[in-house]
């Protein structure tokens, strides 16, 4: 191989998809299957695509999608990392670090997007990069026996219906169209991603029943809340049913309707067993249960963020208290970044350009990237000795204002 790897990486064509797609696969240990094999998915931008060839064998793959991430008071245009992989036979020979690197220049370049997420299949590797675990999901699990809503859990006068495809794709994308400005780390869909989430294709139901549609009305016929979920039937050995639910997104406008919603869920025959991969860590259903230590939360790391444009970054977001700030950045794979910034920001709005003025806070970017949106405290981070403060209180100061009332959330995997 050629040391210059970055320059043999380029987008694939429509033709190049299928070798592209098993590529990539391979080093999943998976399969491809389902209709997108030897086409392109719609999600899929090829003209951001990268490809590492080895003859006429693809042996390294990578891709973006562009997306608009919800942040603290804001939105902003957001480079979505995807299908990252290295053959096992071209490891270890700086291929993840040229892509990498590839990726961050075409992203500045394009100045398009002043932030980048992945989710991250092994969390060892993409700290070196820059990226960041900004929020967690808060995948749980609970025995439907001790799952019960508290006897104060007003549930309202509307109404829970299960509910066709077309009727709930309706509903459900006119509610998060709603409510994902206001919860950081919430993605905006097309009609090509709610495709993509609606999609139901026997072969990626890995033993769950076909997805079951749930809306939340008004009175007045008003949709105020969605929920989906899969269910797995299974009979033990006395006879006794011991089903299972797996829980998708449960959203609504108003606590009744969601409390609608849980209370349907919870009271589903033969189901003994509920549990969620991706909710919120901060999900209000732990506070609408009478036994709240039934509910068995095992929260893991969701998306990783990648500050591209400090000053950009930073201006795009509100910080619900005042803050004036001048923070050193220290960036070692995107030099750009490295300096000092000086910081104003307040609920309103805020600016950030680069200073001479000494420093309050000093810190690398893989931190400040997972301050970012909200739900990861910069006083934290100072305590494992992640963050320097040089002017007393400042490190208060920011933790406060990069806070956020709501905890991140991603519930859009990709």
């Amino acid at each position: 191989m050629p040391d210059d790897i970055a320059a043999q990486l380029r987008p694939i064509t429509a033709d190049e998809w299928p070798r592209f797609l098993r590529s990539m696969y391979s080093v999943f240990g998976d399969e491809p299957t389902g209709q997108y094999v030897d086409t392109p998915s719609p999600v899929a931008e090829l003209d951001r695509s990268l490809a590492l060839w080895d003859g006429d064998r693809v042996v390294a793959t990578a891709g973006l999608y562009s997306l608009e991430l919800t942040v603290p008071g804001s939105t902003v245009p957001c480079a979505g990392v995807t299908w990252i992989t290295v053959s096992p036979t071209h490891r270890r020979r700086g291929v993840l670090t040229a892509i990498m690197r590839r990726q961050l220049d075409d992203v500045r370049a394009a100045q398009r997007e002043p932030v980048a997420a992945l989710w991250a299949a092994e969390a060892g590797i993409y700290g070196r990069f820059g990226y960041a675990p900004a929020s967690w999901r808060g995948g749980w699990s609970g025995q439907t026996g001790r799952l019960r809503l508290r006897r104060d859990a007003g549930t309202g006068t509307g109404a829970v219906r299960p509910v066709e495809r077309d009727e709930f794709r309706t509903a459900a994308a006119g509610l998060h169209e709603q409510l994902r400005r206001w919860v950081p780390g919430n993605m905006a869909r097309d009609e090509r991603w709610w495709d993509r989430l609606l999609s139901d294709e026997p072969e990626h139901r890995h033993g769950w029943s076909p997805q079951h549609l749930l809306v939340h009305t008004e009175d007045d016929g008003t949709p105020t809340g969605y929920a989906m979920y899969r269910r797995r039937q299974r009979w033990n050995d006395e006879g006794e049913p011991e089903g299972r639910i797996r829980v998708g997104e449960v959203r609504s406008t108003t606590p009744a309707a969601y409390a609608a919603l849980w209370s349907y869920l919870l009271s589903l025959d033969l189901v003994r067993t509920v549990e969620t991969s991706m909710a919120s860590v901060d999900d209000p259903l732990r506070h609408l249960l009478q036994d709240p230590r039934a509910l068995h939360a095992k929260p893991v790391d969701a998306l990783w963020v990648r500050v591209v444009d400090v000053g950009r970054a930073l201006s795009a977001r509100r910080y619900p208290a005042p803050v004036e700030l001048v923070f050193e950045v220290r960036d070692e794979f995107c030099p750009e970044n490295t300096g000092r910034w000086h910081l104003r920001g307040h609920p309103a709005g805020a600016y950030c350009d680069r200073t001479d003025r000494d420093p309050d806070v000093v810190l690398g970017i893989e931190e400040l990237s997972a301050v970012y949106l909200g739900g990861v405290s910069l006083a934290g981070l100072h305590a494992a000795g992640r963050v320097t403060e040089v002017s007393p209180g400042a490190v208060t100061q920011a933790s406060t204002a990069f806070g956020w009332p709501i905890a991140p959330w991603c519930p859009d995997d990709f």
